[in-house]
């Protein structure tokens, strides 16, 4: 059996894309993207007590979900985030 080699380059191009504010927009999103087969990571942060006592949003809100996709799929995805509340694009994002 012979082992194949990549070129790990081709294979690692993830990028954070959004942050998420709210349980409600995360599953909406990650629901959008699975229709429109973009293959994404959640990475779930929950908010230091400072950031639940003097953040933006309702109190309620206490965790942050950065998602991560492949970077070929960067620009279909902002279209498809047009309109979903407590999104927020990456400030690296919001230029391209």
């Amino acid at each position: 059996m012979s082992s194949m080699g990549f070129d790990s380059r081709l294979f690692n191009r993830e990028v954070a894309f959004c942050k998420v504010y709210s349980l409600e927009s995360k599953e909406k999103l990650e629901k959008l993207f699975l229709k429109n087969r973009i293959s994404y990571f959640i990475d779930w942060q929950e908010r230091t007590f400072w950031q639940r006592i003097f953040g933006s949003g309702s109190k309620k809100e206490k965790n942050v979900f950065t998602i991560r996709i492949n970077e070929a799929d960067v620009e279909r995805a902002k279209e498809l985030i047009q309109g979903i509340d407590s999104v927020k694009l990456r400030k690296s994002e919001q230029h391209n």
